[in-house]
């Protein structure tokens, strides 16, 4: 995640708006999908979003 962070951060607030993804609501599966071209890796975590409060 170090190096995909900030970009998965940035399409976060550009489809919801400025906020995060939550870890504490957070699942996270690795699956493999079998593939003539190659084994591709597919990351799935769903996490509840909440946005940042304008103060």
């Amino acid at each position: 995640m170090g190096v995909y962070g900030p970009t998965i951060k940035a399409l976060i607030e550009e489809k919801f708006g400025t906020g995060i993804m939550s870890a504490i609501d957070f699942e996270m599966s690795v699956i493999r999908e079998i593939n003539p071209k190659g084994d591709r890796v597919k990351r799935e975590m769903p996490g509840k979003y909440l946005a940042y409060d304008a103060c």
